[in-house]
């Protein structure tokens, strides 16, 4: 089966193909009507997608979408009786910020505290593990070492790993980029001592710095969630929270994990 989907961004939205997904058959979760007029009040489902976040979902050149996000995004519109409207943000700050502006019904982001004020979050579907990438010869061999005067941590700003350091960090200096590529430019070109990201991401940049080396361990998980804005009626976060539970506890995550072949991330464990 083919779903049609439209993609927005900067104010133009147009329907698209989206890549075939396999949906689950059996609705098991309850579907209030409150739900659906809290969850789809223009009509359709849309749908906050962060661009960056390419574990999640990716589109080519057609744009057609595809990801575990997308998965997870058709199956709900389904249940919901509507189609889907992506609306694209390429960081994920601006997506949250844009709540206040009604531009999305649900969004695809990091679980943090400091959204959570606006946003009405599921428990995670799925966890990533974020790490830290030094240059070659760097003194710095554990996490513990990082947070230290004269330390300089390169990262994209406003992601929900630079909200987790913004509240850990004590002593080392936290360098903010406008996105991922622009923070590994940063970590080389400045010669910074510390680049944080999400492990997929700083592995294929390990690849492209010689010397350069992760260092073992984490210092968090990114709890990826769906959100919904609070200002809305609580029924439909409800029935959100609800289906996530089901889609991990029925395999249909996992199955979306593995079928589009994504590494370094799990299924989170139920609620």
């Amino acid at each position: 089966r083919r779903l049609a989907l439209e993609c927005g961004q900067g104010g133009g939205r147009r329907t698209m193909p989206v890549a075939p997904v396999i949906l689950s058959c059996a609705m098991t979760t309850p579907l209030p009507p409150a739900a659906i007029a809290a969850l789809t009040p223009t009509g359709k489902l849309r749908v906050g997608i962060n661009h960056s976040n390419f574990l999640l979902s990716s589109h080519d050149a057609a744009g057609r979408y595809s990801g575990v996000a997308i998965d997870i995004a058709a199956e709900l519109a389904k249940r919901l009786g509507v189609s889907v409207e992506v609306v694209g943000f390429d960081a994920p700050g601006p997506m949250a910020e844009a709540v206040a502006r009604d531009a999305w019904d649900v969004a695809f982001m990091g679980n943090e505290p400091a959204r959570a004020k606006q946003i009405a979050f599921s428990a995670a579907y799925l966890e990533i593990e974020a790490g830290y990438l030094v240059p070659a010869g760097s003194p710095i061999q554990t996490m513990s070492d990082v947070d230290r005067e004269g330390v300089r941590v390169a990262l994209m700003g406003r992601s929900a790993y630079d909200l987790f350091l913004e509240r850990h960090l004590r002593h080392a200096t936290i360098v903010r980029a406008k996105d991922i590529d622009a923070s590994y430019d940063v970590f080389v070109a400045d010669k910074l001592e510390v680049l944080a990201g999400l492990k997929p991401r700083l592995i294929s940049d390990a690849k492209r710095l010689p010397g350069s080396r992760m260092l073992e361990g984490r210092f968090t998980s990114i709890q990826q969630s769906v959100g919904a804005p609070r200002v809305r009626d609580e029924a439909g976060a409800a029935y959100v929270r609800s289906l996530v539970e089901e889609l991990k506890a029925s395999g249909f995550v996992a199955n979306a994990i593995a079928r589009h072949q994504v590494s370094g991330v799990s299924v989170a464990p139920a609620a």
